[in-house]
C-alpha cells in the first residue's frame, strides 16, 4: 500500500505524517473530530489551556469508545461528566 504525506492540524498545531492511502480519511476525520470536540469544550467552559482541553477531549473520546448510544447522547453525558468533575475539583482547591 502506498504511503501518503499529510499535514494533520490538532489544537493549533501542524503535524506532518506518513499514512498510507487507505487512512487517509479516517486519520483526517479524526483530526476533525478531535478540534471539535476542542472547540465545543472551549465554548462550554472557561478552560483556556490547551493542555487542559486536549486531556479533557482525550478522556472525552476514549469514554466514547464502545459507547452504543447517539453521539448526542454520549457527548451530552461526558461533557455533564466533565462538568462534574471540574466542579468537583474546584470544590477541593477552596477546602
Amino acid at each position: 500500500m502506498a504511503k501518503l504525506s499529510v499535514k494533520v492540524v490538532v489544537a493549533g498545531r501542524s503535524y506532518p505524517l506518513s499514512v498510507d492511502e487507505a487512512e487517509k480519511d479516517k486519520v483526517m476525520q479524526a483530526a476533525a473530530d478531535i478540534n471539535k470536540a476542542i472547540k465545543m469544550l472551549q465554548d462550554n467552559y472557561a478552560v483556556k489551556d490547551m493542555q487542559d482541553l486536549l486531556a479533557m477531549t482525550a478522556l472525552q473520546l476514549a469514554s466514547k469508545e464502545g459507547s452504543g448510544k447517539s453521539s448526542e447522547d454520549k457527548s451530552g453525558e461526558i461533557l455533564k461528566k466533565i462538568e462534574e468533575d471540574l466542579q468537583s475539583l474546584a470544590n477541593d482547591m477552596e477546602a
